[in-house]
């Protein structure tokens, strides 16, 4: 086979490898609109077109050495932490587990993917968000949508009927990120769970008190927490005329007032899922309420809603919230009708945290030009006696009340008022140097006596590195100590002990060297 190139054309064609157009002219029929050969004959116009579709092929293939061009990034709604992130990240997670520790609860562990079956219509309209696995041996798996749906697989599948646990895990929802407001695809949840049968409300007031604890010790400035009860909105919905077969449906929209104006929750409910205007009206009458106990009592009082037994047993129950909340010392509760929270599993009491940043409300892509702009819900959680029972197989029911913690939301704060603080990345209470050469030797083995007693401890990984290079390290890191060693010291037994910042020197003897450290540094 014979083809005539020009030139130009020749010269763009030689930049292919001998390899790569053979392999063109042996599989040209599936990897080119037109084999090699037909090129023959053809006039320079046409040749170009196709030289042209060869460089397309080329740049496709990846290059002469055929490997392919990565891009470098992480997957939509993720994200790397660096070492300083993580620092206001451990911080968090500290101040949670000690609320969740104080309060007697132990952890568990979960698989992050579940049978699909398992999550499938747990989630209402959520469900979508799921994220399905392909078949793995025969099985149907999603990743996990939340910890409390695993929560109750765990407790239905060891027969557990009394549990009071905290978990801190990953969770995956293929939602569409809002990374500078905290929403990811991939995020922590800090839940707190209380299962077992109980006098109605004191699990429920403990997790609020939780919510309200971690909210105060982590200083993130004023916030709120929402309170309503999946009875009562049922009972709204009832006495408004709302067809039972809808209640989930129009909970989802309810649900939504957080986000959009009522005209659009309306015209959702309206337009969307077919409920009559009028009684749309009527359900924006009453979710417009809210308070404290003089709600509660004012709906007790209500013509419609003291009509729904299922409404007044709510409202005795959210009565009683009230008095035990008052005990644990829990303010900023409000109780909020236009609360409802979209998953279908509660039951009962459900509750929500918001909470005005600092953040700037250009870095929040939100219109507001507040100074503090909502970054939404930073906790929720609520009532949920009839999960269990999905998954046992004789319909026994063990009555659970939990609360999850959205820590991804409240870094994002912490991150942002961080910003300009210095954040020590390590927690290392001493570095072991010298101000001579020749004494590696002599660092190792005091800084692995101080290793075995405990001592965060660090040494430069130089044979003689000079002694100013070494107390810079110090300031740069935040390492508040030095143990400066040199001949004298070794003859001597003691060790010259340097706080950093006050550069104030004094001479430990080398027995009392680890209790110093301690007690200079705890």
């Amino acid at each position: 086979m014979v083809i005539f190139f020009s030139v130009g054309n020749m010269n763009k064609l030689g930049m292919f490898p001998v390899r790569l157009i053979t392999g063109l002219i042996a599989h040209g029929r599936g990897l080119c609109p037109r084999p090699l050969r037909h090129l023959s004959g053809m006039t320079v116009s046409q040749i170009d077109e196709e030289v042209a579709k060869l460089l397309q092929l080329k740049a496709q293939l990846g290059g002469d050495d055929c490997k392919h061009t990565f891009v470098l990034k992480t997957a939509k709604g993720t994200r790397d932490y660096n070492p300083r992130q993580m620092a206001i990240r451990e911080k968090v997670f500290n101040i949670i587990i000690n609320c969740f520790k104080r309060h007697g609860a132990e952890t568990i562990d979960t698989p992050v993917f579940e049978l699909k079956e398992t999550l499938t219509g747990k989630y209402g309209e959520d469900s979508k968000l799921i994220y399905d696995l392909k078949d793995q041996g025969g099985e149907l798996l999603s990743l996990r949508y939340d910890l409390t749906v695993p929560f109750a697989r765990y407790l239905a599948m060891n027969k557990i009927t009394n549990i009071k646990r905290y978990h801190i895990a990953k969770v995956y929802r293929r939602d569409n990120p809002a990374m500078t407001r905290g929403r990811y695809r991939e995020f922590y949840q800090c839940d707190f769970d209380i299962a077992g049968q109980y006098d109605a409300m004191i699990p429920d007031a403990e997790c609020l008190k939780i919510v309200y604890e971690i909210l105060s010790d982590l200083q993130l400035g004023d916030f709120c927490i929402k309170v309503n009860d999946r009875r009562i909105l049922d009972g709204m919905f009832a006495v408004c005329g709302v067809p039972d077969e809808k209640f989930r449906t129009i909970c989802s929209t309810v649900d939504k007032l957080d986000k959009m104006p009522w005209e659009d929750v309306k015209n959702e409910m309206v337009n969307e899922k077919g409920l009559a205007p009028e009684v749309a009206d009527q359900i924006g009458e009453y979710v417009s309420k809210r308070g404290g106990m003089e709600l509660v009592d004012e709906l007790l009082q209500d013509p419609k809603m003291s009509q729904s037994k299922q409404a007044c047993a709510g409202l005795a129950d959210m009565k009683q919230l009230f008095c035990y909340l008052e005990l644990f010392k829990v303010t900023k509760v409000l109780f909020d009708l236009s609360l409802a929270r979209g998953l279908d599993y509660y039951t009962g009491v459900i509750y929500e945290a918001t909470l005005a940043s600092t953040v700037p409300a250009q870095q929040q892509n939100d219109s507001a030009s507040e100074e503090g702009v909502s970054v939404g819900s930073v906790a929720g959680g609520g009532r949920y006696d009839g999960l269990v029972g999905m998954f046992d197989p004789k319909g026994r029911k063990v009555p659970c009340v939990g609360v999850s913690i959205g820590i991804e939301r409240i870094f994002s704060i912490m991150e942002q008022k961080a910003e300009a603080e210095k954040v020590r990345t390590t927690e290392t209470q001493v570095l072991v140097a010298s101000a001579q050469k020749n004494l590696l030797e002599e660092r190792l083995k005091l800084t692995a006596e101080l290793w075995e007693a405990g001592v965060k401890a660090e040494v430069m990984y130089k044979k003689n590195p000079k002694l100013l290079n070494q107390l810079q390290y110090c300031e740069e890191t935040g390492i508040p100590l030095v143990a400066i060693i040199g001949e004298q010291e070794l003859k001597d037994g003691v060790v010259k002990l340097r706080t950093v910042t006050s550069r104030e020197e004094v001479d430990v003897s080398r027995a009392e060297l680890v209790g110093e450290v301690k007690k200079r540094s705890g």
